[in-house]
């Protein structure tokens, strides 16, 4: 089982830029595809961008496709999510998920091990 600890969310108004990093332990890390996810509330966790073990292969939801960027640093076990150009509507907690395989998914179920979460508020 991996533990993944989420940081560098918080307030930023409109047209600003976070990183999102997502550490992890517990797991060989450089094994599993890793994803993140955001939630509002009352609504659905909704995928936004996935990479597969090596880092070779990405996807994300075509909501945010050319604005965020995930990349991984298999040395540092760590996962980031670089986001550019947020809008009030990228306002979610956003969640890091490991997946026990090598390849990606969009899928929340197929992610077994997730993170606390940290707040991405944008404002306009």
């Amino acid at each position: 089982q991996a533990q993944l600890v989420e940081s560098g969310g918080g307030l930023v108004q409109a047209g600003g830029s976070l990183r999102l990093s997502c550490a992890a332990s517990g797991r060989t890390f450089s094994s599993n595809a890793m994803g993140w996810f955001r939630q509002t509330p009352g609504g659905e966790r909704e995928f936004v961008a996935t990479i597969n073990y090596s880092g070779g292969t990405t996807r994300y939801a075509n909501s945010v496709k050319g604005q965020f960027t995930i990349t991984r640093d298999n040395t540092k076990n760590t996962v980031y999510l670089q986001m550019n150009s947020l809008k009030p509507e990228d306002t979610a907690v956003y969640y890091c998920a490991a997946r026990p395989f090598l390849w990606t998914s969009t899928q929340p179920s197929e992610y077994g091990d997730w993170g606390q979460g940290t707040q991405v508020t944008v404002s306009s």
